[in-house]
């Protein structure tokens, strides 16, 4: 692969098959948060780094997630829990606040260790439990578990699995889980562009890189919510715990 490849416009225009390899990952990683309302950010993130540099790769991911949040959030609208949303998002907000002095100094591969401890920890729990028996917690567990899910937004780029485990034992339908899941995946997003702009790691050139992988977003997103309406709701859980086991297993190798 080109030693100089990047998600610029001025690479992706020049290199085809860069564009080609990164627009498949992108639609890959859309199907998935359209089937089962998250993880594009760590599919994309985990797989286009093997090819661009981090540095590009994390804002353009943000600016691909900002769009899918927005078009599910939107497709979904009626289906959003907002009393959860009122417990989570306050939450969220001082979580990535904790989180970026957590980041500035404390070495964020230990908590990378937790963070996979945590997330199967709660995995074995779920499937002991049985995925639609979970104890049902009351709204206020919005606020911790929003906490936890925005530092690890600040550490890892995305606060999922905390978040997915509250709205697990809120037993919410598969479309209302998806669809609060984008209200706060919103918040982290705008949030997190912020800051991104603000450290200049945003720029005009990676701003139309992402231009260009608009169509595997939008065709990964219609072709996974075509099979989100099929499945039913068992399926959705043992599929949202399947990915929180890959994402668990990440974090721990």
């Amino acid at each position: 692969m080109n030693l100089h490849a990047s998600l610029s416009y001025a690479s992706l225009i020049h290199f085809p098959l860069l564009w080609a390899i990164a627009g498949f990952i992108i639609l890959l990683a859309f199907y998935v948060r359209a089937v089962i309302g998250f993880g594009s950010g760590l599919i994309s993130v985990a797989l286009l780094t093997l090819i661009f540099p981090i540095k590009e790769v994390v804002p353009v991911v943000l600016l691909l997630d900002l769009l899918g949040s927005v078009l599910l959030g939107a497709y979904d609208f009626r289906e959003m829990r907002w009393p959860e949303l009122r417990w989570l998002i306050p939450g969220s907000i001082i979580g990535l606040a904790i989180g970026s002095f957590i980041l500035a100094d404390t070495n964020a591969q230990n908590l990378t260790r937790f963070l996979g401890v945590f997330i199967l920890a709660y995995v074995v729990y779920a499937l002991a439990m049985k995925p639609d028996r979970l104890p049902r917690i009351s709204l206020p567990w919005g606020t911790p578990l929003g906490i936890f899910g925005g530092v690890v937004g600040s550490l890892y780029g995305g606060g999922g699995p905390p978040i997915v485990a509250y709205l697990q034992m809120r037993h919410l339908d598969k479309r209302a889980f998806r669809a609060t899941f984008q209200g706060i995946a919103l918040t982290d997003n705008v949030l997190r562009g912020f800051m991104y702009v603000a450290l200049a790691l945003l720029t005009w050139q990676l701003a139309i890189g992402f231009l260009m992988l608009i169509p595997p977003v939008l065709l990964g997103l219609w072709a996974g919510n075509r099979l989100h309406l099929r499945i039913n709701q068992r399926a959705f859980l043992l599929g949202t715990l399947g990915l929180l086991t890959v994402v668990g297993l990440k974090y721990l190798i």
